[in-house]
This record gives C-alpha cells, sequence and structure tokens, in this order.
C-alpha cells in the first residue's frame, strides 16, 4: 500500500440530511477516493475518474458525487483545497498512465 496523497481525519461525512459520521476519514489513494467513517470501515470509495467534486461559494464543505452517491463532507480549514487539488493531481497521474496526457 503507497503513501496516501490526501489523508485528512475528522470530516463530518452526510449523505445529505443524514449524518454518516461526525469524525470520519477522507483519503485519496493509488487513484482512489476512500471515505470511511472513524472505526475505520469503509463508507463508499470510487477511482478518481468517477468522482465530482463542487465546494463553491461554502467554506469548508465539499459536495462529492462518488459513482452515484452524493455526499456533503465538511472539513477544518484549509483542507478543501488539498482534497480538491490532490483529486485533479491523481486524476493526472491515471491519465498520464494510461498515456491520454501530451497527445
Amino acid at each position: 500500500m503507497t503513501e496516501p496523497e490526501f489523508d485528512a481525519a475528522g470530516v463530518r461525512i452526510r449523505r445529505m440530511l443524514r449524518s454518516l459520521t461526525r469524525a470520519g476519514h477522507v483519503l485519496v489513494r493509488d487513484g482512489q477516493l476512500v471515505l470511511m467513517t472513524s472505526y475505520g470501515s469503509e463508507i463508499d470509495s470510487a477511482p478518481v475518474e468517477h468522482v465530482r467534486l463542487s465546494g463553491y461559494g461554502v467554506r469548508d464543505q465539499v459536495l462529492a458525487t462518488v459513482g452515484r452517491n452524493r455526499y456533503v463532507l465538511r472539513f477544518g480549514l484549509g483542507h478543501r483545497e488539498g482534497l480538491i487539488n490532490a483529486v485533479r493531481t491523481a486524476r493526472a497521474k491515471a491519465a498520464a498512465e494510461r498515456g491520454v496526457l501530451g497527445q
């Protein structure tokens, strides 16, 4: 297992109005976004190509669409941009490995 590109703990994860965890864990590792509970069980995961993030207008929240499921992720200060950049970088790495970039 490789070192994660992004790792944030203490993240509140909701699936719209239902709170799944108040101290969850969000990882970007090996081209995958992984949402986990505070106990380490996986809530959801998907390759970064199948993840959509939007966080416009809200300072410390991200709306993440993982596959067909939507989650609201509430971070501490500064982690939102880190997640967005890590997903962007992981997508670029995956595209480079497939040989899509540079053509």
